[in-house]
């Protein structure tokens, strides 16, 4: 089994693939293509209402990543405002019946709870982070943003969004690795 290098960066379409996702590691640097879906935790916790009442979702789970952000509003000329993450330990109570019903990918910042990454290494799934305090920067990755559903939580709404070359870093990798425990590992060697 290949790993990757971590000085290069790694491109992934969506939606992702066992086969996409094997060989990365966290600490890996990627870059995004294809769609990818919007979601904070007022989303979350009516996706969960609609999954127990085994209803439709408004997108399909399998192969996806959902991006915890709510973007401010498109100002002239561009498809969405500032699209920096959000805190994702807000979602990790919806987080693994999500991922055991196909959910590849979530990109947020901050560390996730131990049910959740448990729950990556089960269905095999990653978490990515994305640059706090660059939303400006990480909006001119969008090329297209649709909502989907929940319209009436404004910027928290789901959305669709059209990606190229979105960038992120692998933190949590199907094999239980974690980039922030890695880093602090690392200075806790040197001090």
């Amino acid at each position: 089994m290949k790993e990757f290098s971590s000085d290069r960066i790694i491109e992934l379409k969506t939606p992702l693939s066992i086969e996409d996702i094997i060989n990365l590691r966290s600490g890996n640097r990627i870059s995004i293509s294809g769609y990818i879906y919007t979601a904070r935790d007022t989303a979350h916790k009516r996706l969960m209402e609609l999954i127990k009442s085994d209803r439709e979702l408004p997108f399909p789970l399998k192969g996806q990543v959902i991006y915890y952000v709510g973007p401010s509003p498109a100002p002239p000329g561009r498809v969405i405002g500032s699209a920096g993450p959000t805190t994702s330990y807000r979602m990790d109570p919806y987080t693994p019946k999500l991922l055991e019903m196909g959910l590849k990918g979530m990109i947020g910042k901050g560390r996730r709870s131990d049910a959740v990454r448990e729950a990556m290494v089960r269905y095999r799934a990653i978490y990515m982070a994305a640059t706090g305090g660059a939303g400006a920067l990480i909006s001119r990755a969008v090329r297209e943003s649709t909502t989907v559903a929940y319209e009436d939580l404004g910027p928290e709404a789901v959305r669709r969004l059209k990606v190229e070359r979105f960038p992120a870093i692998v933190v949590n990798d199907i094999l239980g690795n974690d980039l922030y425990e890695k880093g602090q590992k690392q200075y806790q060697i040197l001090s």
